[in-house]
């Protein structure tokens, strides 16, 4: 998993699709859920833990670009 897409992925398998319409909204919910999904026992600790370092990234890098 490398990039926001694997992760949209990820959360497909289990029937979640987000979309909200605000980039870092999509990604803060994306983050939301994948919790969920680790502390139901349904994803490893390391999807976890690259699917969150990937949301986190990229909603920085949302968040950096705005201020420009």
């Amino acid at each position: 998993m490398k990039t926001v897409y694997d992760v949209q992925q990820l959360l497909k398998r289990f029937g979640i699709i987000i979309y909200v319409g605000e980039r870092v909204l999509d990604l803060e919910l994306m983050a939301t859920e994948i919790k969920e999904l680790y502390k139901m026992g349904l994803i490893q600790k390391d999807e976890f833990q690259n699917a969150l370092l990937i949301l986190r990234m990229e909603i920085e890098k949302e968040k950096n670009h705005g201020k420009g």
